[in-house]
């Protein structure tokens, strides 16, 4: 005897489609699960025996085989579990339904065969809209995020007797419906302001440019000057998150279990600030079965790195290929993954270990050695540094500003400035397949950065004191393209290249 359903597995961020196949023959009592099931799946069968017992229904005491088609795919989670034990029931002839094969079946199972929700929901819910089946049938806390989908008809069910009822057309369940222009109201929304941000004006310019290019920033200041306060903000002057960015994003949280089923989708823009003693794999993802790690959370959003000289070497050195190319690659002996990483990272630490050093807050002097400074500030290596794009210095905020009334511009205003250089970016490089300024390549930096002889000896004059890389010099025109942008100036002028080449001032200082 012999039953087929319809399932999907995840493989990266996207859903492969999978056939689930149960063959009852007689013989002495054998449960077997094949086509490369993890050992999630392989302990279904535990979970599927008891809820098919425990719904009423007859468990078949003979020789039975499940198999997960195509046979060559590793299959992660428990989403496997509904589609299994209705296989299983359609074969022992306790169900009969034509259309089985024409919906997707998702879900785990409880022991009393009620179903619990599951994770990665919008990938599949894609991928059975693409597939053109009639269907998803899924837990009801799942049921919200599938439903963003337009053109496809989710039900959602509580257990294991609903969806074989509603296969059997004893029951009708209507295709669940969300209100999306409710949903996607909230795009952008934060309780989070700029404007609560007392002085630190320079700062705040400094993000305003890194936000309107696309450009990484480090924070260099004492303990208490507000670093983190400002980074937790940045993502309220970023441009706004659009559909598509938001669809993307969610599909990346749902595969980690990080949506919540209220919202079903993420409406404001990821900021991730992972410890200091993450490892590489959870930083940039992986695992026997490949997740995403926290570069791809940040995707579409900022990714802060609070106190950088406290990271693992090897942590901060991986970090440099998503930086470049926005994107990770996992590689496996049976499979290659890709993971978006198109992220803007923002980084602070002090300027020493005490983290005093040059301050002028009263009572706080620096008594740390030269060579301890020096090694603490070693732990950034230099081509780590050169793909940071700004340099900040945060100091410490006089009583005179938290006392007073704050006086700053609110983060609405801020991004308005920033979508409109957007716009600019978006225009000049329609062609290019690129969004923003900080993505140029040397080509691109030659054909959009040329400089008057005024700009061009300022430039040379700064290369020649402070000593800076090749790859410093494009990271000044890219921030000068920005600067000029946000002035809504064609041109590169001689004032765009001293402020770019300000937030380069660093370099010397900070590795001599």
């Amino acid at each position: 005897m012999y039953g087929k359903t319809i399932s999907y597995a995840i493989q990266g961020i996207d859903a492969q489609q999978i056939t689930v196949e149960a063959d009852i023959k007689g013989g002495l009592f054998k449960f077997s699960i094949v086509g490369l099931p993890s050992n999630s799946v392989k302990e279904s069968r535990d979970r599927v025996s008891a809820a098919i017992k425990n719904s009423g229904y007859r468990f078949p005491t003979h020789n039975y085989t499940v198999n997960l088609a195509p046979a060559d795919i590793k299959k992660e989670g428990v989403a496997l579990d509904l589609p299994t034990a209705l296989a299983l029931i359609s074969a022992s002839n306790q169900m009969k339904s034509s259309i089985l094969e024409r919906y997707a079946l998702i879900g785990e199972l409880s022991l009393d065969g009620n179903l619990r929700p599951i994770r990665g929901v919008l990938p599949i819910a894609v991928s059975v809209w693409k597939d053109k089946l009639d269907g998803l049938i899924l837990p009801y806390e799942n049921a919200k995020e599938a439903a963003i989908i337009d053109g496809l008809n989710v039900y959602p069910v509580t257990c294991l007797n609903e969806a074989v009822n509603f296969m059997e057309n004893k029951i009708e369940i209507q295709p669940f419906k969300v209100d999306k222009k409710k949903i996607f109201s909230q795009l952008n929304k934060s309780a989070l302001d700029m404007f609560d941000v007392k002085g630190q004006f320079h700062v705040k310019r400094a993000l305003e440019v890194a936000a309107a290019g696309g450009h990484n920033v480090l924070m260099i200041g004492p303990p208490g000057s507000g670093k983190t306060m400002l980074a937790r903000r940045i993502p309220t002057i970023l441009s706004e998150l659009t559909l598509e960015e938001s669809l993307e994003t969610t599909k990346i949280h749902s595969v980690a279990g990080l949506i919540i089923s209220k919202k079903g989708v993420v409406t404001s823009r990821p900021f991730r600030s992972p410890h200091h003693t993450i490892s590489d794999v959870a930083l940039i993802g992986g695992g026997s079965y490949p997740k995403p790690g926290e570069v791809s959370l940040s995707h579409n959003g900022v990714l802060f790195l609070d106190e950088l000289p406290e990271f693992k070497k090897s942590v901060l050195e991986v970090l440099r290929q998503p930086l470049e190319d926005e994107i990770v690659t996992i590689s496996r002996a049976t499979q290659s993954l890709e993971f978006p990483a198109k992220f803007m990272m923002v980084a602070s630490m002090n300027p020493c270990p005490c983290g005093y050093y040059g301050s002028n807050i009263e009572g706080h002097s620096c008594l740390c050695t030269i060579s301890n400074i020096q090694r603490y500030r070693s732990k950034i290596s230099g081509p780590l540094l050169d793909r940071i794009d700004i340099h900040v210095e945060v100091p410490a905020v006089k009583y005179e500003e938290l006392s007073a009334l704050p006086t700053g511009e609110k983060s609405e205003d801020i991004r308005k400035r920033v979508n409109e250089s957007r716009n600019i970016q978006l225009k000049r490089f329609e062609k290019e397949k690129i969004f923003s300024n900080s993505q140029m390549n040397p080509k691109l930096i030659r054909k959009y950065c040329e400089l008057d002889s005024e700009s061009k000896d300022l430039l040379r004059m700064a290369m020649d004191k402070m000593g800076l890389s090749a790859r410093a010099y494009d990271r000044i025109l890219k921030v000068s393209r920005t600067i000029a942008d946000l002035e809504i100036n064609e041109k590169i002028k001689a004032s765009h290249i001293s402020e770019a080449v300000q937030y380069r001032s660093l370099d010397r200082k900070f590795w001599e």
